[in-house]
């Protein structure tokens, strides 16, 4: 897997159209938090339980087939590691993580949004 800062992996996306972004956020992050434009929400772990969610992977190959490119984007890019990890394992040849996630690291006041990620960058996003 490669790691690209939020600007990289905006710029990837820009130069390859074939290339997918997936959200592994819950679906509630994805949809009150906000999201990247033209990424396509596939949560890794999700509520109630927040237990991985065992179809992950068939999911993304829904909207992404294994030969195309896939970007994986979460909240402060360490669940899409995880998520990442798994897609490479199931036979995705060219998988990326978006290193600062969305919504980037926490701050001194344990507050994200401030320090980094894609949302910080002024990268196009939406709130549902």
């Amino acid at each position: 897997m490669k790691h690209l800062k939020p600007r990289e992996a905006y710029e990837f996306l820009q130069k390859h159209p074939q290339a997918v972004l997936i959200d592994c956020r819950s679906e509630t992050e994805y949809l009150f938090v906000g999201h990247p434009l033209g990424s396509h929400n596939v949560a890794w772990n999700d509520g109630p339980d927040w237990g991985i969610n065992p179809h992950f992977v068939g999911q993304v190959a829904k909207v992404a087939s294994m030969d195309r490119p896939v970007v994986v984007i979460c909240r402060s890019g360490q669940r899409s590691v995880a998520a990442g990890l798994e897609l490479e394992k199931n036979g995705f040849s060219e998988v990326y993580n978006v290193l600062e996630g969305f919504e980037g690291p926490l701050d001194e006041r344990h507050h994200r949004g401030e320090l980094g990620g894609w949302r910080k960058e002024g990268l196009p996003w939406k709130q549902t």
